[in-house]
């Protein structure tokens, strides 16, 4: 009987010992990240068919900030360009180099409808365009041209990015004007100053939101 009580206790013994370092070997997800980035300045010079130069707005999402270093940033902006930190240039003067592997693709819907990751989807920046195409309608804005000439983002594009760790983020580009007016006004309200949302999924292997 003494025997039988010993070998229960070594087995209930063991079977907590297994279960506790289960536990300790696994790791907590993170948080995912939701936030509002508001007047993200982005000038440039030239354009009107002159050549564009003016140093581009890197962005880091694992940060959510701003970052002038030439490796650690994911997207970046200059006039109504958006950039990758991967792939290769288009050549315009003072164009950051691709260091990294990050990526995008558009999804049709909203911020909350967009809940998963479709990795075959991503494309990367090149020298015959931008993975994020320019132009009027072919992106994320239309152009109202004269007599206000506002641009606006496309409604119900979403923006789906591999950051340049291999995390992933979405963005919803809200205001092209600063301070983000509900009706703006070319003569009174200034650009280019990005407001947008983004949610950041920052656990390796995640492909949900």
């Amino acid at each position: 009987m003494k025997t039988i009580k010993f070998l229960t206790l070594v087995a209930l013994f063991i079977g907590f010992t297994s279960c506790s370092s289960d536990d300790d070997n696994s790791t907590p997800l993170l948080e995912i990240e939701s936030e509002t980035i508001s007047n993200l300045h982005a000038p440039q010079t030239g354009g009107q068919g002159q050549p564009v130069s003016g140093q581009f707005a890197k962005f880091n999402f694992e940060t959510g900030k701003t970052t002038i270093s030439d490796t650690d940033w994911d997207i970046a902006f200059r006039g109504t360009s958006i950039i990758v930190n991967g792939g290769t240039t288009l050549g315009t003067t003072d164009e950051p180099n691709r260091t990294r592997e990050a990526g995008v693709y558009i999804a049709n819907g909203t911020m909350a409808s967009i809940t998963s990751v479709d990795t075959s989807l991503f494309t990367q920046d090149s020298g015959t365009g931008y993975a994020i195409p320019t132009g009027s309608g072919n992106g994320w804005y239309t152009y109202a041209g004269p007599p206000t000439h506002l641009i606006t983002p496309i409604p119900g594009k979403i923006f789906v990015f591999k950051t340049r760790n291999g995390l992933y983020a979405k963005v919803e580009i809200l205001s092209y004007y600063k301070n983000a007016p509900a009706n703006p006004d070319i003569t009174v309200d200034v650009t280019p100053y990005y407001t947008f949302n983004y949610v950041y999924q920052p656990n390796a292997s995640v492909t949900t939101f």
